[in-house]
């Protein structure tokens, strides 16, 4: 049974990928700080998997706990999701996310080469491209992030082309997701942002839910068919189990593959807050604002590469993504308890 390591366990897509782990067979051993997640979510990924992961509460950039980990388990394999990921915050704290991101993953790396484990799937972004020149974007398009977040996945995609060029042995998947949405089907696990959401179908749920009186929609005047932002919206299922089949794929892949992850479809503002009101069968009152600095117009995948090269493809459609949402909401609507 291969063991993997996985950072920013505790996160939103870090307990789905657990899960798919189990599922799939794979030792689990999870790392976590809580800085932007709590313990009650791995406790529910223990039931639902019925297997708990052995678990660090610890920071990547904690030298001496990375080392300890290596040195204690026979590691196969790392999925790396540690990291900070609000685009707005990154522009107020860029040391702040450069000392985390960066640091945190040179850290990574480091302890990984220490110990010879040298197979990696890097939780990489779409933001990597910046406002493209086209849609839908495939993996080859030019980068240009926009943003300290972007900047800092555009950096460590460089870092681990860098890295993987020094031995042979190196095998990364980078993974540059869409937009991840949806909950696990049980209701127990799903999105729990702190504070006001970054994301828009965490806001839409919390104003169907009652938390929040209306939705801000950010610019009704873009170049799309109803003025508002078009975003390739990826269900968080389908996204961990790409993981999974990243982690097969590297198998038979020396070097750096990346992968564009979504579903190939653009959804508008409007499309999302229609469709969660008919599923959900609640009101959804949105007031349209100023459009936010950096936000684009389109923005959506051409997956084909990950669907000829991983055998992925996303299976949950726009209903499905709004009906986990709505009911992991419904079940948790102040997210998961504790601090």
């Amino acid at each position: 049974m291969a063991t993997v390591l996985v950072t920013g366990a505790a996160g939103y897509i870090g307990t789905h990928t657990c899960i798919e782990l189990f599922k799939a067979g794979y030792q689990v051993i999870a790392l976590d700080n809580f800085s932007n997640s709590k313990p009650e979510a791995l406790r529910r990924v223990a039931r639902i998997s019925q297997r708990a992961p052995i678990f660090y509460q610890a920071d990547i950039r904690e030298h001496h706990a990375l080392e300890t980990i290596f040195a204690d388990h026979a590691i196969d394999a790392v999925i790396h999701f540690a990291g900070l990921k609000a685009v707005g915050e990154s522009v107020s704290k860029p040391l702040h996310y450069y000392d985390n991101n960066i640091t945190g993953t040179l850290n990574l790396l480091n302890a990984m080469n220490r110990a010879s484990v040298r197979r990696l799937v890097f939780s990489s972004s779409a933001t990597v491209y910046g406002d493209p020149h086209q849609v839908p974007i495939n993996e080859d398009f030019p980068l240009a992030p926009t943003n300290p977040y972007g900047r800092s996945k555009h950096i460590m995609e460089q870092m681990l082309h860098d890295v993987a060029a020094t031995n042979q042995g190196w095998r990364i998947g980078m993974l540059r997701y869409f937009n991840p949405v949806g909950a696990h089907e049980s209701g127990l696990i799903g999105e729990d942002p702190n504070g006001t959401p970054n994301n828009l179908l965490p806001f839409i749920s919390q104003v169907a839910v009652g938390q929040r009186e209306q939705l801000q929609v950010f610019g009704g005047d873009y170049p799309t068919l109803d003025g508002t932002g078009v975003r390739d919206y990826i269900h968080v299922v389908d996204l961990a189990d790409a993981h999974v089949k990243t982690l097969a794929a590297l198998e038979q892949h020396s070097g750096v593959q990346t992968f564009n992850l979504g579903t190939g479809t653009g959804y508008s503002v409007l499309e999302m807050i229609a469709a969660f009101a008919r599923i959900s069968e609640r009101p959804i009152p949105y007031k349209i604002v100023e459009r936010r600095p950096g936000d684009i117009a389109r923005c959506y995948a051409d997956p084909s590469r990950a669907h000829a090269i991983l055998k992925w493809r996303a299976q949950r459609d726009l209903e499905a993504m709004c009906r986990d949402s709505w009911r992991w909401q419904q079940a948790n609507p102040n997210g998961y308890p504790g601090h």
